[in-house]
């Protein structure tokens, strides 16, 4: 029997093992059956006895089919924005490698800086920072502004998905992988969850956060982070090329090759630069990310700069969006059938009489690892803030360090899975770094972040009087 029969009869023994235990009291049927088939897509998609989108369509079908969610339920996370967005993302870097732009940007920062691959990782990481305050949508700033430019980087150096991808590639995308995670959680306006966070706890709690009681209590702990995040990759992960000694000449060599910019190169450039602006400003404007990526869209096919042939021959978008969109429909209906609701209330009864320390440890762990079932970060915020919040103040913790702390949770727990926040199916979808690598790497940066933030962290939220 070979390896993939086995993986396919493991996923799908799980999947009945779990349908046909009995009911948890207090739980629905249908709440149980659609963890079912959640658990056993979760798992299918870890094992991949075939591949993810195909794994996704037949846990969708197979609920229709035995009812677990009606036809218009199991489409409806195709709707879902940050879908589009990711979509809009896909074919914002495709532009950036057919007109050459994203190579021209490439050289010219390998032409200041590129005398290391270490220090390209630094540069993305500090343009994401740059930007991230006034970026409230992770997906479009590192899907799709510095997405683009990482992939050009690493194509510039001979480095593609498959056998070359640990050339300089792979490193480089879990570098702003995780990068980004740490500039969400830096900044309020930087990441929508966190402004979600804000509106609940002033809703629920009756608490107030501002953004610069945010800022001075994620700036200790976030600059660490920050600092050592491309480094720990770069050790842990490290790529084959590290030192670019003639990554200068080499530059100025490509760029005057490719002369001056072409007039497809200046339409991208313009629709790039429009991009960002309207992503940075979407909070005055009101315009959605998604509506700003799909007129991104719109003008590169205007201009030409795109045809519909490149559209429509973009897989790793289409096949982004069946997975993902799959995950989003499971997991917003194990929500709203009262699955995560269940689970919040079992866990706050095992915490009574515990020491508010011990119980907001353990809630921050929870809180984190149960990012995995979880397809976006806003999601896992709306599911399961308020009630673990709730939790650790009736167990005495401060108001303020148990809304601060689950809030910059919110963002860091991004970096478990590929399918955790807005940005990981884009970087994913690159093809440079298969299932396990990602999650091993991810679990072990999440174990990072529990050291800084809970340890360094809680000194600096000490000295700054918050417990």
């Amino acid at each position: 029997m070979n390896t993939k029969l086995w993986k396919g009869l493991i996923v799908v023994g799980v999947g009945i093992g779990i349908w046909f235990a009995p009911v948890p009291a207090g739980l629905k049927p249908e709440a149980w059956r659609l963890f079912a088939v959640f658990a056993a897509t979760i798992l299918g998609l870890v094992l991949q006895p075939v591949p993810m989108g195909v794994t996704c369509f037949v846990s969708l079908t197979f609920s229709a089919l035995v009812g677990v969610l009606q036809p218009a339920q199991v489409l409806s996370g195709f709707s879902n924005l940050t879908i589009w967005l990711i979509v809009s993302a896909f074919l914002f870097s495709r532009g950036f490698i057919k007109t050459g732009l994203g190579r021209r940007i490439a050289y010219v920062i390998m032409r200041a800086i590129g005398h290391r691959t270490l220090n390209l990782a630094y540069a993305l990481a500090i343009s994401d920072l740059i930007i991230s305050p006034a970026t409230p949508s992770v997906t479009a700033r590192s899907g799709g502004i510095i997405f683009p430019i990482a992939k050009s980087l690493a194509v510039a150096f001979g480095s593609e998905p498959g056998p070359t991808s640990r050339r300089m590639g792979a490193f480089l995308i879990q570098s702003v992988t995780h990068v980004s995670m740490v500039t969400s959680a830096l900044f309020l306006t930087s990441q929508a969850g966190n402004t979600l966070v804000a509106a609940l706890a002033l809703k629920t709690l009756n608490y107030q956060i501002d953004w610069l009681l945010w800022f001075k209590a994620a700036i200790v702990p976030g600059a660490i982070s920050f600092v050592l995040m491309p480094y720990l990759i770069y050790r842990f992960y490290p790529p084959e090329i590290k030192e670019t000694p003639e990554a200068k000449q080499l530059a100025q060599q490509e760029l005057d090759h490719m002369g001056p910019m072409k007039t497809a190169e200046k339409i991208l450039l313009f629709v790039f630069v429009t991009a960002l602006l309207l992503w940075a400003t979407g909070q005055w404007t009101n315009i959605d990310p998604t509506v700003v990526g799909m007129i991104g869209v719109a003008i590169m096919l205007l201009g030409n700069v795109l045809d519909w042939q490149d559209v429509i021959s973009e897989k790793s978008a289409w096949d982004t969006m069946i997975w993902m969109g799959s995950i989003i429909t499971l997991a917003g209906f194990l929500n709203s059938l009262g699955f995560i609701a269940w689970f919040s209330k079992i866990v706050g009864g095992s915490l009574v009489g515990l020491p508010w320390t011990a119980a907001l440890v353990l809630i921050v762990i929870l809180y984190m690892y149960t990012q995995y079932v979880f397809a976006g970060l806003s999601a896992h915020v709306t599911a399961l803030f308020p009630a673990l919040a709730a939790v650790a103040i009736a167990t005495g913790a401060p108001v303020a360090i148990t809304v601060l702390v689950l809030g910059f949770v919110s963002s860091l727990c991004g970096c478990l899975t590929h399918y955790a926040s807005g940005p990981s199916p884009i970087f994913f979808g690159a093809g440079y770094t298969d299932v396990r690598t990602w999650w091993k790497i991810g679990f072990w940066i999440s174990l990072v972040h529990m050291l800084i933030w809970g340890g360094v962290g809680a000194v600096w939220w000490k000295f700054l009087g918050l417990w």
